[in-house]
């Protein structure tokens, strides 16, 4: 934001992208017009404020399950207009992508099955039309079974309960890989990764962000 009303702004950063730092620590030093400065200074902190937030968070996810084989997953469930930030913001803090719109991946729910009929018709709908990866929802271990049998190579597993993802695990024998969503949180997510998962995705990531609090002062 002080670069657009200045392109004179000087920046000097005192920490590392992703580096954790603790309270009253100065982050960066500024050097522009007070004009620049001040305009900028409510925009500039938003931005910072929310994204760092959002990293911060991340951070507390990927490092509870460190040491598996699981990956934490950001999503689609971000703030209006503000979604390659955000991603920006969880690849800081550890975590991987998920698609990031329609177009490079698709994620076939339970409103499509709704629309189509059943998970081996979707399934083959979305391989015959679309060249990006497929990722199919479950709800339950029955349509996993199914999407299985269909020759699914993605499976997402729904709301399922910790010992639902043991037996998925267990059924899928590497067949495909399993991702795991809804309801996790710091306090579940380590049992789930233990499981044999690959991916849990969170939208809580991107989508009930804590702002971190900061400020700008400025020296004349």
């Amino acid at each position: 934001s002080f670069r657009s009303l200045d392109p004179k702004v000087r920046f000097t950063w005192l920490v590392r992208e992703g580096e954790y730092t603790r309270a009253d620590t100065r982050l960066v030093e500024i050097e522009g017009s007070a004009r620049a400065l001040l305009t900028g200074e409510r925009t500039a902190l938003n931005f910072l404020q929310l994204l760092s937030g959002t990293a911060t968070v991340t951070r507390r996810y990927v490092e509870q399950v460190t040491g598996t084989r699981c990956r934490i997953l950001d999503t689609r469930k971000t703030l209006p207009g503000l979604r390659s930030a955000q991603k920006y913001a969880t690849r800081v803090g550890g975590a991987t992508n998920h698609r990031q719109g329609l177009y490079d991946a698709v994620l076939i729910k339970e409103n499509h099955l709704a629309c189509v009929g059943d998970v081996a018709e979707a399934l083959a709908r979305a391989l015959a039309h679309a060249p990006v990866c497929i990722v199919i929802e479950v709800e339950n271990l029955g349509q996993l079974a199914q999407a299985l049998e269909a020759g699914a190579t993605r499976i997402l597993l729904d709301n399922f309960s910790l010992g639902d993802i043991r037996v998925a695990v267990a059924e899928t024998r590497g067949r495909a890989r399993l991702e795991v969503s809804g309801g996790m949180d710091l306090a579940a997510i380590r049992a789930v990764a233990e499981a044999g998962v690959d991916f849990i995705s969170i939208g809580a990531l991107t989508k009930h962000v804590q702002a971190i609090d900061l400020s700008m002062r400025i020296r004349a």
